[in-house]
């Protein structure tokens, strides 16, 4: 069942949302030559703990990892789709991407969001490919109406990514959000005919997050259970917001 949040709740999580902006921005101005994605981390750690809310992502089980994911962040390099985990020895280099996604409890709502950030100088065709992967994010937000379907959101994604020559990850999607972490709807980021297609409705807070590669859509994961990357080991870019429907259009939750 797909919940519709009150105007009181739209505020909680917009609180929740606007909380993983501020750590994202500062993290951000943290990623350079030489910082480790631990450091992003123990950043974004403290941040949550002063902020009085509670890391969404630190302790999450998952089926298929057999485990809790033990960290605040998920911090995904270069080939990196999703999940990466935070390392001291994991040193950013100018060239590489760093995904990085978080997410937060705070009064009993959750906010999650991602953003994937260059190190130093890279060269054009990464620069376009988290060019078109957050334009891919921007042009599906605007489509978060009520009357619309869901398919008109991820086919959104979809169109803008493939017609310009990159590909969806398929292994992973979005998702609803509340007082869980993950809820329904389950949001791919390409229109898949054997989901369902609900309309979307005042109330409904969508976590739309594309995850692109420049080469082929193909992933796996590591060992480790939680880090997946691409097969062919093509950059990955992955963006995230969360998105109310309101009587007025798309609301960002996670941006002021």
């Amino acid at each position: 069942m797909i919940v519709r949040r009150s105007a009181m709740e739209l505020e909680k999580l917009r609180r929740s949302g606007l909380l993983v902006y501020r750590i994202l921005e500062d993290l951000k101005g943290m990623v350079a030559e030489g910082a480790s994605t631990h450091d992003l981390e123990i950043a974004a750690e403290k941040m949550i703990s002063d902020a009085g809310a509670k890391p969404a992502f630190k302790g999450y089980y998952t089926q298929a990892s057999g485990s809790k994911y033990p960290y605040v962040l998920c911090t995904s390099v270069n080939e990196e789709v999703v999940h990466g985990m935070p390392s001291s020895r994991r040193r950013l280099r100018s060239g590489d991407i760093v995904s990085i996604d978080t997410g937060v409890l705070l009064n009993g709502y959750y906010g999650d969001s991602a953003t994937t950030v260059a190190v130093g100088q890279v060269n054009d065709s990464v620069k376009r490919l988290l060019k078109i992967t957050e334009e891919s994010l921007e042009l599906a937000i605007d489509r978060v109406r009520s009357g619309n379907r869901l398919f008109d959101v991820c086919g959104t994604v979809e169109k803008h990514v493939i017609s310009n020559g990159f590909s969806i990850v398929r292994d992973f999607v979005g998702h609803g959000i509340g007082t869980s972490l993950h809820e329904e709807p389950q949001i791919p980021n390409y229109v898949d005919r054997r989901g369902e297609n609900p309309r979307l409705k005042p109330g409904m807070v969508l976590a739309i997050e594309p995850m692109v590669n420049a080469g082929k859509a193909d992933t796996k994961v590591l060992p480790d259970k939680w880090t997946a990357v691409t097969q062919d080991k093509s950059y990955s870019a992955h963006f995230e917001h969360m998105v109310a429907v309101t009587e007025n259009g798309p609301w960002v939750l996670t941006r002021p």
